[in-house]
């Protein structure tokens, strides 16, 4: 804390002892300030203990100290305290120390008026505070995305548990929790027999699918509670977030302004808009007299929380979720607006685990990143139909590289390899362009350039290759070319359009950063991915209307052979999307039958919307 400025000099040191003293009170040390007193009360540290219970005081300082009067035998100096009230904010007091002369030097005496001018001996202080109503998540039309409801709450009372082994096994098989922390929470010391530990939260129609399951074990009980609700079960859980009691490790981050009991975000967009979300608490200090009676000594006045909008189309994340509902793998899936980078959908399972895969989670993109790589050779003369080899391997840098299960076209055209995703000719047209040529190309789709999305995620990054067996590797999406499924759908979104655009999950954020493809490269690169849904490796949705994309399998682990991530990157219409599943295997087989997944329920969607309106 900052020391106290000097006071007009007093004779006899009283102005070192009112430094003195506020600077012990601004470190909380109690014994300095008796210490520095004369015939403190007995009570004193009981007094200060209770004054800072009482009122939630986390820090204090002071700002200005001056002489009020001195008679010679008396003198007395104001003060302006400022005091950090948890959950309520700044409290600013004008009091007064007092001093008296004892031969030729001061004393300083404490009385009650010292924490507050109007406070006497025997009155307490108190206090009172409320949050106002949480604000809601909207969607890109202004449609709430949370909605106040009720969540059954599933526990047991430990002294009811007639078989602990039973009540773990069935809550993991009927809500998946994990039998460990179950057993944990049953073997805790302290836990009462009657004590209520829960264990989830469940809305009411999972509920009455489990209860039949639950309810004839002897200890499982169930509680309602208030929450707030998203439009189903799961949707967009990951992005939306959740909300709960405040936690040790929230309360550090979000500050004085909160204290424990508060329900507060947790996760996702509910935690990175608390503030707006949540606004601010009102309240009262007031002294309580002794006898009986109250007066106000201050008023919080706090503000509303404010809703948040959201790029999110509340039919195109439905979709998503349709899409991933039976996905046993660790998936992401993510739709963005081809013209603005606005965020349509997000989605990334499991469901009951914490990374967002979709926005925070970097993988090798595969062929997906043949998308770049083939804007840099069309950038420097090529067409769709020139004539270019497809060999079962090259060698580069000393390094030997094969086709996926050993394809091999020969001399094709460049429309037909990169419909069929042959890795040797890509890598050997990047050996004929320029050295930074595909570094720059991969620049215009976003690699390595920062951007706010709203949440946490690190975009995409094309380090620079360290030889040529790396940049081989790099053209066809392996080497160290990391990336997230939302940087990839924003990819194959400029591809289509011609122009990058960063990523964004706030309606109200300014636009990012953004970056035009080379000169007459988007057409021949949407004839390319036509080629691949009408003949390629997507072959299998050539039914899906106005699709065109690529397919990724990306090699990772060091396993003989290796794991593959299965991507497809795809656009339709105004939107860009990629689909990934971790260690799915290959893109053609597992991600894009997601895809059409995706779009048939986008589709249906939008049918019966139209019957909706028409109605």
């Amino acid at each position: 804390m900052p020391s106290v400025p000097a006071v007009p000099a007093v004779p006899g040191g009283a102005e070192d002892l009112a430094r003195r003293y506020l600077d012990a009170w601004a470190r909380n040390d109690v014994a300095a300030q008796r210490r520095v007193l004369v015939d403190a009360p007995a009570d004193f540290d009981a007094q200060h203990a209770r004054w800072r219970q009482d009122l939630g005081v986390v820090a204090s300082r002071f700002e200005r100290l001056e002489l009020e009067s001195e008679d010679g035998a008396t003198a007395v100096m104001k003060f302006h305290g400022v005091h950090t009230l948890r959950g309520l904010g700044e409290w600013e007091v004008e009091s007064r120390l007092r001093f008296e002369r004892r031969g030729q030097r001061w004393s300083l005496r404490w009385t009650p008026e010292v924490l507050h001018p109007a406070l006497r001996s025997g009155d307490r202080f108190g206090r009172t505070r409320s949050w106002g109503p949480r604000a809601a998540l909207l969607d890109a039309k202004g449609h709430p995305l949370t909605v106040p409801g009720e969540v059954i709450r599933v526990g047991v009372l430990p002294g009811r548990v007639k078989d602990r082994a039973a009540v773990a096994s069935v809550l993991q098989a009927q809500l998946g929790v994990d039998p460990v922390k179950v057993l944990a929470a049953l073997n805790v010391a302290s836990i009462q027999p009657e004590q209520f530990v829960a264990f989830i939260d469940v809305r009411p129609e999972r509920y009455q699918q489990v209860r039949s399951a639950l309810a004839p074990v002897p200890g499982i009980f169930f509680r309602k509670k208030l929450a707030r609700l998203t439009p189903a079960e799961g949707f967009a859980a990951h992005t939306l977030g959740r909300v709960g009691e405040v936690t040790a490790e929230a309360l550090q981050v979000l500050g004085p302004l909160y204290q424990a009991g508060d329900v507060v975000g947790l996760s996702g967009l509910e935690r990175a808009q608390e503030r707006t979300l949540a606004g601010r608490p009102s309240g009262e200090v007031r002294l309580l007299r002794r006898s009986g009676g109250s007066e106000l000594l201050q008023r919080f006045d706090g503000e509303p929380g404010r809703d948040v909008r959201t790029t999110l189309r509340m039919d195109v994340q439905a979709a998503a979720e349709a899409a991933l509902m039976d996905v046993t793998r660790p998936a992401a899936l993510v739709a963005v607006d081809t013209a603005t980078g606005e965020v349509l959908a997000v989605a990334s399972r499991p469901l009951g685990e914490a990374p967002h895969r979709a926005l925070s989670g970097r993988y090798p993109p595969g062929s997906t990143f043949k998308v770049v790589t083939a804007e840099a050779v069309l950038a420097n003369g090529l067409k769709p139909d020139s004539r270019v080899d497809c060999p079962l391997e090259v060698t580069a840098g000393r390094q030997r590289f094969r086709n996926f299960e050993s394809e091999v076209l020969g001399t094709t055209t460049l429309r037909r390899a990169f419909a069929l995703s042959c890795n040797t000719t890509f890598i050997q047209l990047a050996a004929k362009l320029d050295r930074r040529a595909l570094e720059d190309a991969a620049r215009r789709f976003g690699f390595g350039v920062g951007y706010d999305v709203g949440l946490p995620s690190p975009g995409a990054a094309f380090p620079e290759p360290r030889d040529d067996a790396e940049r081989a590797a790099d053209a066809m999406g392996q080497g160290r070319v990391l990336v997230t499924p939302l940087h990839m759908a924003t990819v194959v979104a400029a591809a289509s359009s011609g122009v990058w655009h960063a990523p964004r999950l706030l309606a109200d954020a300014e636009a990012g950063p953004e970056a035009r493809l080379s000169p007459g490269t988007p057409e021949p690169l949407r004839d390319l991915m036509r080629a691949v849904v009408k003949e390629g490796t997507a072959k299998s949705a050539a039914s899906v209307a106005g699709l065109m994309g690529k397919t990724g399998t990306a090699e990772f682990g060091l396993t003989v052979p290796p794991e593959t991530h299965a991507w497809f990157i795809g656009v339709r219409g105004g939107m860009g999307f990629a689909v990934l599943v971790e260690g799915g295997g290959v893109g053609g087989r597992v991600a894009v039958p997601l895809a059409v997944r995706f779009l048939q329920a986008l589709d249906a969607a939008t049918v019966l919307s139209f019957k909706d309106d028409a109605s």
